[in-house]
């Protein structure tokens, strides 16, 4: 599997998890607000902030009805059309977050948008519900900056369309990540084990677009099933008003789910097999060596009813088990006390070859 490179940032198994943390339209309109979520997210150790860039004519039919989750009490369009933000905020924002350490995103939702952000952005995040639009895929694509691309609502053969959309049209570093488009997800729903099978169907690196309300599970059970990137939704209260907010972390849930990330990933490990400094005691203590039983005489044969394998403690051990069988009726080549590790120099020059 291939690494993708992401403004200094490696993405890929072998690398530290990449974290968005996705303000998206969290920032209720509110410049200050949008800040201060760039400010919590950069104090919890994230890698990257994500917002969202689109218009509501560029994104729903005006007569496009009315979504209960969203808001019942008045049509999705106009819902949307609040949730925008001023075009004059992405250079500004983008600074912000440069100055905070941290990567400024903004997922776009129309070509337009593209064009806005590409000056202020180091790659693009595609939208779930993006996924099938393949005229903003290309128009990503062609931009040959790194995309990460989540997966949510759509099957594996419209999957592999979008990638080779992207591909078609230019895009080489690409990660998917697993995504279940329900706002939010029960841990029960996340199918986890699909990040395994994102992994098998691409040479890409996979992570998680995570709507659980999870700040310690989901992300620990993720990092073990092979997920590279995470992004998750923030905000500073989850009851203010907006269809993003509920699902959310609150600044001091987010500080534990990079936490708990970065734990799993030191409990995973490198994957090496080898003994490990923290192993040295068992190593020396338990590891069986050939022993005496009684007193062995030089010239004497070497027996069962006289040694045995054993754990030496704090002596020096013995031959190595596997050498057990080499040594029975081997001549003593010097006397060895009762008790005491049977070594290489014990044995008669010749019997050991």
């Amino acid at each position: 599997m291939t690494s993708v490179g992401f403004d200094g940032h490696e993405i890929g198994e072998d690398h530290p998890a990449f974290i968005i943390a996705e303000i998206g339209s969290n920032h209720n309109g509110k410049l200050g607000t949008a800040k201060q979520l760039i400010d919590v997210a950069a104090g919890a150790g994230v890698d990257a902030v994500k917002f969202q860039t689109f218009t509501a004519e560029n994104l729903y039919v005006p007569n496009s009805g009315v979504d209960e989750e969203l808001d019942a009490s008045r049509p999705i369009f106009e819902v949307i059309k609040d949730l925008e933000h001023p075009k004059s905020w992405i250079r500004e924002l983008s600074e912000y977050a440069i100055d905070k350490n941290v990567i400024f995103l903004s997922t776009p939702f129309d070509e337009e948008a593209v064009e806005r952000l590409n000056p202020y952005v180091p790659g693009f995040k595609i939208a779930s519900a993006s996924v099938s639009y393949e005229p903003l895929l290309s128009k990503i694509g062609q931009t040959g900056k790194p995309v990460i691309l989540s997966t949510g609502a759509h099957d594996m053969n419209e999957i592999k369309e979008a990638v080779s959309t992207l591909e078609v049209s230019g895009a080489s570093d690409i990660v998917l990540l697993h995504c279940i488009a329900a706002y939010p997800t029960p841990e029960e729903n996340m199918n986890l084990n699909a990040l395994r099978t994102l992994q098998r169907e691409f040479p890409h690196p996979v992570g998680l677009s995570d709507h659980s309300e999870s700040s310690r599970m989901v992300p620990c059970a993720a990092i073990g099933a092979g997920a590279s990137v995470f992004e998750k939704h923030i905000t500073l209260d989850k009851d203010s008003p907006g269809p993003d907010h509920r699902f959310a972390l609150e600044p001091d849930e987010l500080g534990r789910y990079v936490d708990t990330i970065r734990r799993a990933e030191s409990i995973m490990g490198d994957g090496q097999i080898i003994v490990h400094d923290i192993e040295s005691k068992t190593y020396d203590i338990a590891r069986r060596g050939v022993f005496t039983t009684s007193k062995i005489r030089k010239g004497e044969l070497i027996t069962r009813e006289n040694t045995k394998i054993l754990r030496p403690g704090t002596n020096l051990r013995g031959i190595a088990p596997k050498y057990y069988e080499d040594i029975l009726d081997a001549t003593a080549a010097r006397p060895i006390d009762e008790h005491s590790p049977v070594t290489w120099e014990h044995i008669s020059e010749g019997q050991h070859e």
